[in-house]
């Protein structure tokens, strides 16, 4: 493998199942599509950024560290993982998040202070200043924090989705399964890095597609060649991948990060009602929402074969209640 020479360390079910959605592709007029379930890691409640930490939080016990600091949003999937994951490896773990404290814990939130973390909300500061100023207190303290940015989206994490994409590949092979286009949502640009790397070095043909959270396309690009000339370089590959190769929709992000609309609603119950999956209203349900728009204007075309990568995020859904019971069709 191409990381076999990285440090790492086993937190994930792998591999994730790999199945097909004919109830959905019907409901929509094609195309066939599958999903890939990295909602189904095992790390509390999984989550794509399972493949990350396990390269993050290996290389952060390389160096000796005692204690995970990362940032995140609220609902952060990856603060939720990122605390799993200490637990589960016996360190402690401070969590950075967006803003201020809501009166009530629920979702990832909920689930962040059961696994033990310490919760540290920026205010009105940047996470960024703050999560500093958490590293040279614990390391005042006597304590060796690791950092881990946000989305473990750095050349260090970016290599659990150059893994991913070969466990992808081999499970492709064993079904003799062709597939046109991988489609996922791309915000802290780590996976698609990864992904990007992978499969300019395996001539994994299908096309990439990142359905942008929160960024421009040409934020997106920019943003995913940058990590991925880093991790190229960490895992010794001479192969660059440059802006123009990267692929990003950006005509998704709707009201914002974190936002629920009609696309994501919708996306949401289509995905529940149809095939049983969970999507969550930030990153899944957008991503999602997005590749129903493209089938819908046909471009994507009904004959093709479609993978979605389901990257997790069921937790938020429980922060999210009464929007999304606010659907007419649920009163």
């Amino acid at each position: 493998m191409l990381t076999d020479r990285l440090p790492r360390v086993r937190l994930g079910s792998l591999p994730t199942p790999l199945h097909e959605l004919p109830r959905l592709s019907r409901a929509l007029g094609g195309p066939r599509l599958f999903v890939k379930r990295d909602d189904q890691t095992g790390l509390a409640t999984g989550g794509n950024k399972t493949r990350k930490l396990e390269f993050s939080v290996a290389e952060a016990l390389r160096r000796g560290a005692d204690t995970l600091i990362t940032l995140g949003a609220v609902q952060s999937n990856h603060a939720r993982q990122t605390a799993a994951a200490a637990a589960a490896c016996g360190l402690r773990c401070v969590l950075v998040l967006s803003g201020q404290a809501p009166q009530v814990a629920a979702g990832n939130l909920l689930l962040d202070h059961l696994l033990g973390a310490r919760v540290v909300f920026s205010g009105g500061r940047t996470r960024e200043e703050v999560a500093g100023e958490v590293v040279a207190a614990q390391t005042a303290e006597g304590h060796r924090p690791y950092l881990i940015p946000v989305g473990a989206s750095d050349e260090v994490g970016a290599a659990g989705f150059v893994a991913a994409l070969e466990e992808l590949k081999g499970q492709l092979d064993e079904l003799r399964l062709r597939i046109d286009r991988v489609v996922f949502a791309s915000s802290s640009f780590g996976t698609q890095a990864g992904l990007c790397v992978a499969a300019k070095e395996l001539g994994f043909e299908p096309q990439l597609a990142g359905i942008a959270i929160d960024s421009t396309r040409a934020e997106l690009q920019a943003a995913v060649a940058g990590i991925a000339a880093r991790l190229a370089a960490r895992i010794g590959l001479d192969d660059s991948v440059t802006p123009e190769e990267v692929v990003g929709y950006d005509a998704y992000v709707g009201g914002g990060y974190a936002v629920l609309g009609p696309p994501e609603r919708e996306a949401i119950e289509l995905a529940a009602r149809h095939e049983g999956i969970l999507l969550d209203p930030v990153y899944t349900g957008r991503a999602m929402a997005g590749l129903i728009d493209l089938i819908r204007r046909r471009e994507i075309g009904a004959g093709e074969t479609i993978l979605f990568w389901h990257t997790g995020g069921t937790p938020a859904l429980f922060a999210y209640g009464e929007e999304l019971l606010g659907s007419p069709r649920n009163r």
